[in-house]
C-alpha cells in the first residue's frame, strides 16, 4: 500500500498510507481543511538479478578498466620462483 500526500488549503503538505483503489481525501483527517492529492514523484529503482558484468557496458566489448589492469605486468611462462639459482650442468 503507497503513502499519498496531500496539500492542505493553508498550503501545508502531509502523508497519508492508503491502498491504492481507496478514493483520494477530500479532507484532511485532522484539520478537516479541504485537500488534494500531489502527483508522486514515482516509485523507488528496483533492481533484479545476480548484478551487473563487464559484458554489459555501453561499447559491448568487455575493453572496461578490469581488463586494463591485468596487463600491466608481462606474463612468462617459465618463471622461476625467487631465490633460486639456475641450475648449471656439469
Amino acid at each position: 500500500m503507497p503513502t499519498y500526500e496531500y496539500k492542505r488549503e493553508d498550503g501545508s503538505l502531509f502523508e497519508f498510507f492508503q491502498g491504492m483503489n481507496d478514493k483520494p481525501l477530500e479532507t484532511c483527517p485532522e484539520t478537516g481543511q479541504k485537500v488534494k492529492r500531489m502527483i508522486s514523484g514515482g516509485g523507488g529503482v528496483v533492481y533484479k538479478g545476480t548484478g551487473f558484468y563487464i559484458t554489459d557496458y555501453k561499447n559491448g566489448n568487455g575493453n572496461g578498466k578490469q581488463g586494463k589492469a591485468n596487463t600491466s605486468e608481462p606474463k612468462s611462462e617459465n618463471k622461476e620462483p625467487a631465490g633460486s639459482s639456475p641450475k648449471s650442468e656439469e
